[in-house]
C-alpha cells in the first residue's frame, strides 16, 4: 500500500503527544505567590519540570525527524510495516505520562527510569521499522548499501538512547544531553555521505511504470 496515510497519521500522533508534553508543566504548583520574589522562587521551583519538558520535546522531534528521512525513501507499506510503526506511535503516545512521572517522582528510581526505557524501545522500534523496509524491499531509487548505511546511521539514536537508559537511575533525564553526540556518532556509523536524492513524488504516489514498481518492490 501507499505510505500517505501512514505518514499522515504519524504525523498527527507526533504533533499530539509533543502537544500533550506541556500539561506536566500545568500540573506543577508554584506555591502561594504573593510577590514577584515569590514568583520568581516558585518558577526557580520548577527547572527540573521545564528540563524534562524541553528535553522530552527535543527528542520527539529527532524521532519525528528521523520518521520523515526514512519515508522519504519508504514508498510502500505492508501489514507488517504498520504494527512495528504503530505499536512505535503507542510508546510516543506514551511520552507525555512517563515525562510527568519523571517531573513529578524524579526523587525515585523507578521515576527517574520509566521516561529513558520509554524512549529507549521507541527509538527501537523506529530502527526496526528501517530494517523492515530493506528486507521487505519497500525502498525505492537505493542501493542495498546505501540502505544499509542509512540502517546504521539510525543506530546511532538506538545507542545513545541506551546509554541513557542505562545511567538513568543515577541521572534521570539528565542523560538525555548524550544526544548531542548524535551527529559525530551518526557520521562515524555511516561511513560516507547519506544518499541526497530520495524518490520523486510520482514514484511516492505510485505513479510510476509497472517496471519501476516492481523493481523497488
Amino acid at each position: 500500500m501507499s505510505t500517505r496515510r501512514t505518514e499522515a497519521f504519524t504525523d498527527g500522533v507526533f504533533a499530539i503527544a509533543a502537544t500533550l508534553l506541556v500539561l506536566g508543566l500545568t500540573d506543577q504548583s508554584l506555591g502561594t505567590v504573593r510577590t514577584d520574589d515569590d514568583l520568581a522562587r516558585g518558577l526557580l521551583g520548577l527547572a527540573h519540570p521545564v528540563f524534562s519538558f524541553a528535553i522530552s520535546f527535543l527528542i520527539l522531534c529527532v524521532m519525528w525527524m528521523t520518521h520523515v528521512r526514512q519515508f522519504e525513501w519508504i514508498v510502500r507499506i505492508d501489514d507488517a510495516g504498520m504494527w512495528i510503526n504503530n505499536v512505535r506511535l503507542l510508546l510516543i503516545v506514551l511520552v507525555p505520562f512517563t515525562s510527568s512521572i519523571d517531573t513529578t517522582y524524579s526523587d525515585l528510581v523507578l521515576g527517574r527510569v520509566l521516561l529513558p526505557v520509554n524512549f529507549f524501545l521507541a527509538i527501537v522500534l523506529g530502527w526496526c521499522q528501517w530494517a523492515w523496509a530493506v528486507r521487505s524491499s519497500a525502498i525505492a531509487d537505493l542501493t542495498a548499501d546505501d540502505a544499509r548505511r542509512l540502517g546504521r546511521a539510525g543506530l546511532s539514536a538506538v545507542l545513545i538512547s541506551g546509554a541513557a537508559m542505562l545511567l538513568s537511575p543515577w541521572l534521570g533525564s539528565i542523560g538525555f544531553v548524550l544526544f548531542a553526540l548524535d551527529g559525530p556518532l551518526t557520521r562515524l556509523l555511516r561511513g560516507a555521505d547519506e544518499p541526497s536524492s530520495p524518490p520523486s513524488v510520482a514514484s511516492r504516489d505510485g505513479g510510476g511504470s509497472d517496471g519501476d514498481v516492481g523493481g523497488r518492490g
